[in-house]
């Protein structure tokens, strides 16, 4: 799947704030990916950020 800079997406595991939902702030090698629950910014290889990711929530404007 396409992921866009501003993209919302939910996650296997929550975070330990309760949240499932990311923001994707950074798309390359890796993911940079910052949680809507708590604004704690976690960075991720491509590879793994696709196995956690489940669903697109919402996309960018």
């Amino acid at each position: 799947m396409k992921y866009a800079i501003g993209d919302i997406v939910r996650t296997k595991k929550q975070h330990p704030c309760g949240s499932k939902l990311w923001e994707i702030t950074r798309i390359g090698v890796d993911f940079k990916l910052k949680c809507k629950g708590c604004e704690h910014i976690i960075t991720l290889p491509r590879e793994k950020a696709m196995k956690v990711i489940t669903k697109l929530e919402k996309k960018a404007e």
